[in-house]
């Protein structure tokens, strides 16, 4: 039996994540200012992270190297910020592809990253059960691929840093006009101002070569394990932006194109489509 009256200490779960300083000099992460995540009255209008990873960076060299590591020894968890110095920290604003290679990681951990979005191979990580991303304050909305992860069943996510979230309803990003086709985009190289992400390789729905089609991108917020996520779905498509199922209770039951959601799900500014 505790004595109440004794101090308890408690152990940190996530390693070594202490902030003395956010956002300045020495700090692992970058202030964000997309929105105020405590203020109930969102602006109107609100638009992606920008930034794109250097690759040359220490951070992201190393978190190369942890990812190796994983693989080989099989690990099932994953928790490489954990690993990285403050500076490395703040130096990785995405995760890189081969995190598909990860198939025996059941937790991956990333509390208090400087992230401003997960690509979509995380759908590759098929043994994922548990996703820990709380209080990356940049991190905004995830990959609709992050659907494929069967086996998720429990997320720690600092829901009040998302788009459209329940508690302040922040817009959503507007989203292009879908093109039937992409022969004038280099899917490759593409401005995260306009698309959200850098590249596309592949249908988040069927799997399929963008390129084989056209890019049609919507919004949908779905239960993913714990919580209601906001999900960026890059289509090839419009048959297969039909076959998406329907979105969350209070959110907006069809896919859209972004703009303000209300509590009774409808799209205030902003348009519902089916493409």
């Amino acid at each position: 039996m505790v004595n109440e009256g004794e101090p308890r200490l408690f152990t940190n779960r996530w390693g070594d994540t202490s902030d003395p300083a956010p956002g300045g000099r020495g700090s692992y992460r970058d202030v964000c200012g997309c929105f105020d995540q405590a203020e109930p009255r969102p602006r109107a209008r609100v638009g992606f992270h920008t930034e794109r990873q250097d690759t040359s960076a220490a951070g992201w060299r190393r978190l190369l190297e942890l990812i190796d590591e994983a693989v080989d020894d099989g690990r099932e968890e994953f928790r490489p910020l954990a690993e990285l110095s403050a500076e490395e920290r703040r130096q990785v604003i995405t995760l890189p592809p081969g995190i598909a290679r990860l198939t025996a990681v059941k937790h991956l951990v990333l509390y208090g990253s400087n992230l401003v979005r997960i690509p979509p191979e995380i759908g590759a990580m098929t043994s994922l059960e548990q996703f820990t991303p709380y209080t990356s304050y940049r991190l905004h909305w995830f990959p609709y691929e992050i659907t494929n992860c069967s086996r998720l069943t429990r997320s720690t996510v600092s829901t009040r840093a998302l788009f459209g979230n329940h508690n302040l309803r922040p817009p959503f990003p507007r989203l292009q006009p879908s093109q039937d086709s992409v022969a004038r985009l280099d899917l490759t190289e593409l401005d995260a101002r306009r698309w959200g992400t850098t590249a596309v390789r592949g249908c988040g729905v069927c799997d399929r070569p963008i390129e084989r089609g056209g890019l049609h991108q919507v919004w949908i917020s779905l239960r993913v394990a714990t919580d209601v996520l906001p999900l960026l779905v890059n289509a090839c498509s419009a048959a297969c932006v039909s076959a998406l199922p329907q979105g969350a209770e209070d959110y907006a039951r069809l896919p859209y194109k972004g703009g303000r959601v209300d509590l009774g799900g409808a799209t205030v500014s902003g348009q519902e489509t089916s493409c």
